[in-house]
C-alpha cells in the first residue's frame, strides 16, 4: 500500500472530496470516490466521504491499495501483420481496438490477440499486461505500430524512441483552414489540470513534457484540412492536443473539440472517433541494423470521407 498527502489551498475550497482528489492527483473521479467509500481517504486523520466538501488547510491522506496482479489472456482475434521476423512484428491496428488491457477494456485488445498469435514469444519488459508493446496508439486511431518479440529488441526500439530515431507519420482530417502549408507545434503536454481524462498544452511550471509535432497541409476542402503529421516526440494524445491547441480539432474528436460541424453531423455514420491514421513507420532493426520502412493505406471510412470531400469541393 502506498500513501499520498495533499493540502487544500484557498482556490480549491468548497469542492467535493472526490472532485478535489481527481484534480490534484492521478486518480479518476470514480477511483477517488471508491477510495473514499472504502475508508482509504482521511481528512486530518478522520475518514472523509466522497461528497463532503474540503476546506482550506485540510490535509487529505490517500491510501492506495497494492494493485491486484492480472494476466492478459490469449484470444483468437485476427491481426493484420504487415511484417514479421524472429525479433519483431509490425501490425496495422484497426480502429476500435485497444492496445493493452486496462480498466474498462479487460479483453479484446491487441495484447490479447498477440498472446494467441505469438504464444510465449513476446518481450516481457512491458509486464504481464503489456508484453511486447513498445509504443501504442489510441483506440480510435488506426495504423502501424511495432511489437517486440524479445527483450533485446524491446530495449533497442525503446532507445530509438527516446532519441527520436523512430519515424512515425500520421494522416488526419482537421477542422478549419491553415494559412501556412507547413508548420511545427512545439508545446509541452501534460495531464489536464481539471479533466483527468484529457491531456493539455501546459506552461508556467506545470508538470508537462516536451512535445513537438510537424504538420503539412496535403489538401484544403473549404473548412476541412487533410494533413500529414510527423511526430518528433510521442506524448499521449499528442497530435489531437496540438491540433486542438491551434484551433483545428480533428474531425470526430469530441474529447478535444471536434464532432460539432455540419459536415461531421451529416456524416456521423462514417465517423469512428478521431480521423487519425498512423500511415508510415520507420526504424532501424535492433539486431540487423537494417533501416526498415512501412506504409499502410487509409482505412475505408477515411477514404470514404476523402471521396466525399473531393466530390463536394
Amino acid at each position: 500500500m502506498t500513501e499520498q498527502r495533499f493540502t487544500v489551498d484557498t482556490e480549491q475550497v468548497g469542492i467535493r472530496a472526490d472532485a478535489y482528489l481527481s484534480s490534484v492527483g492521478d486518480l479518476s473521479r470514480t477511483a477517488a470516490a471508491r477510495l473514499c467509500e472504502t475508508g482509504c481517504v482521511l481528512r486530518n486523520g478522520t475518514p472523509i466521504g466522497k461528497k463532503e466538501l474540503v476546506a482550506a488547510g485540510d490535509v487529505l491522506t490517500v491510501y492506495l491499495p497494492d494493485p491486484t496482479p492480472a494476466t492478459a489472456q490469449a484470444q483468437d482475434i485476427p491481426l493484420d501483420v504487415v511484417y514479421e521476423d524472429g525479433d519483431l512484428l509490425v501490425i496495422n491496428k484497426p480502429v476500435g481496438m485497444v492496445v493493452h488491457p486496462a480498466a474498462g477494456n479487460p479483453d479484446g485488445t491487441l495484447v490479447n490477440a498477440l498472446l494467441h498469435y505469438c504464444g510465449d514469444d513476446l518481450s516481457g519488459i512491458g509486464g504481464e499486461l503489456r508484453p511486447g508493446i513498445v509504443h501504442r496508439i489510441d483506440k480510435d486511431t488506426s495504423g502501424l505500430l511495432v511489437v517486440a518479440k524479445n527483450d533485446f529488441t524491446h530495449r533497442g526500439l525503446s532507445a530509438q524512441l527516446s532519441t527520436h530515431g523512430v519515424s512515425r507519420v500520421y494522416f488526419a482530417l482537421a477542422n478549419g483552414g491553415f494559412r501556412e502549408e507547413r508548420g511545427t507545434v512545439d508545446a509541452p503536454i501534460g495531464r489536464h489540470p481539471r479533466d483527468r481524462k484529457k491531456m493539455a498544452v501546459l506552461r508556467d511550471g506545470h508538470a508537462a513534457k516536451e512535445a513537438v509535432t510537424h504538420y503539412e497541409v496535403l489538401a484544403q476542402y473549404g473548412a476541412i484540412s487533410y494533413l500529414k503529421l510527423r511526430l518528433e516526440t510521442g506524448r499521449t494524445h499528442q497530435i489531437r492536443v496540438h491540433m486542438a491547441s491551434l484551433g483545428h480539432p480533428l474531425l470526430g474528436d469530441t474529447l478535444y473539440g471536434g464532432g460539432h460541424t455540419r459536415f461531421e453531423r451529416e456524416h456521423a455514420s462514417l465517423m469512428q472517433g478521431q480521423c487519425l491514421h498512423a500511415g508510415e513507420l520507420s526504424f532501424v532493426h535492433p539486431r540487423t541494423g537494417e533501416e526498415l520502412h512501412f506504409a499502410c493505406p487509409l482505412p475505408p471510412y477515411f477514404e470514404k470521407l476523402l471521396h466525399i470531400l473531393d466530390a463536394t469541393n
